[in-house]
């Protein structure tokens, strides 16, 4: 999308505009508005579970830093998904990376913005370094191991008895902001404390603070946060039309209850700001249409008017969820398009998420009754004689004539 010029206090808008939170506004405001130069920031995605369309909201700002004219760097943390309680074995976390790549590119090409000042960046490619190792061991030196929990307490996996490298994870998500050379780091409001551990430590081992950039936490389809783990929670970006209709009718999604409600933060995250990056004038449009004698489409412009509509029970759950579905449907579409037509993106997704083994059946053990040697208590022995309780049962004769005295066919005696 190309787009006029926008003046430095314009870029700055869009750069905030629906962000949680914001730390250290100043330095946004020197890099964009005093020096006028593109501001550098970076987002981190630990390349686990397949990317869902949980994704589209930080692409969403991600789109906007774009259009802002910020350079966007994308880290591809192979390295964090291992260490996050071994989320993605070591053997898969390269080709998850190049998968993540085809997403992540697929899903701002669809949002329309250029991907000119977009770079992707390879954890591995820099944190294996003899610096960034020291730089480790000088920050794990003025870092407590209470601080190092509790910064990753709402992003690493928390179990009993944790492994060590849960406390690296923030650790080094803090030293990538000087290692990328960045203004400002963006993520998600669950970012926040490892984002103040980075504003206090870094300073100790002679490194600038930067900017940190937050969106808001958006639920997930089913209420509470979009989970790789739980397939009802989420709509992957490969699934079909009529997957994303019957998980978008499942949804969570209470008459009159706007809170909680994932289908309209989605709505108010993804669907209204991807209709304004496409609209020259930038005015977002979400549409639900109404059956034939019900009335017109209801159209909305903001998310306000949704709400309020919603509220009062104007829009329903069902118009809701069938406006959302065709949207995100005609949204997936261009991605899907050019997953199709990509041999080289089908091939690494069936490297990075092979199919499950099929669980292979257990073998039942046969019964063989009592009489073999080894029932009971009998002990059969190298010579071919059984001892123990019930060898009279087991045991064929010490001499073939006695082994055929005993063997009858049909009750016969042979």
């Amino acid at each position: 999308m190309a787009g006029r010029e926008l003046s430095p206090e314009e870029k700055l808008a869009l750069i905030t505009d629906q962000l949680q939170e914001v730390l250290h506004k100043d330095i946004l405001e020197d890099v964009v508005i005093k020096q006028k130069r593109p501001l550098v920031l970076y987002w981190g995605s630990a390349t686990t579970g397949r990317p869902h369309c949980g994704y589209f909201v930080p692409m969403m700002k991600i789109a906007h830093f774009l259009r802002a004219g910020c350079h966007v760097k994308i880290l591809l943390a192979d390295i964090h998904g291992f260490l996050d309680n071994l989320k993605a074995p070591i053997e898969l976390v390269k080709y998850r990376a190049e998968y993540y790549k085809f997403v992540i590119q697929a899903l701002l090409r669809a949002v329309g913005v250029s991907l000119e000042k977009l770079e992707f960046v390879l954890g591995s490619s820099y944190q294996l370094s003899a610096d960034y190792t020291m730089d480790i061991f000088r920050l794990s030196s003025v870092v407590t191991e209470h601080d190092a929990k509790k910064a990753g307490a709402e992003v690493v996996k928390q179990v009993d008895n944790a492994p060590l490298s849960g406390l690296i994870y923030p650790l080094m998500q803090a030293l990538d902001e000087e290692h990328l050379k960045v203004d400002a780091q963006f993520g998600g409001v669950d970012q926040r404390k490892i984002f103040a551990l980075a504003q206090e430590t870094l300073p100790k081992i002679g490194y600038k603070e930067r900017a940190h950039l937050m969106n808001p936490m958006v639920p997930g389809l089913a209420g509470g946060k979009m989970s790789a783990s739980d397939p009802d929670s989420k709509i992957d970006v490969l699934d079909s039309a009529e997957n994303v209709k019957k998980k978008l009718r499942k949804a969570y999604a209470a008459a009159r209850e706007v809170e909680g409600n994932g289908i309209i933060s989605f709505v108010e995250y993804v669907l209204l700001p991807f209709s304004a990056l496409q609209d020259p004038e930038h005015k977002g449009r979400f549409v639900c249409e109404r059956r034939e004698g019900e009335g017109e489409p209801l159209v909305y412009h903001d998310i306000d008017t949704l709400k309020d509509d919603y509220k009062a029970d104007r829009l329903t759950p069902q118009l809701l969820k069938a406006g959302a579905s065709a949207a995100l449907v005609d949204l997936l579409a261009p991605i899907q398009a050019e997953y199709q037509a990509s041999p080289e993106w089908q091939d690494i997704e069936k490297k990075a998420y092979p199919p499950a083994e099929p669980a292979k059946k257990k073998k039942q053990p046969k019964d063989k009754g009592s009489r073999y040697p080894g029932a009971g208590n009998v002990k059969a022995n190298p010579d071919g004689t059984v001892e123990g309780k019930g060898k009279e049962q087991v045991e064929v004769g010490k001499t073939a004539e006695d082994a055929m005295s005993k063997l009858d066919v049909n009750g016969q005696p042979v």
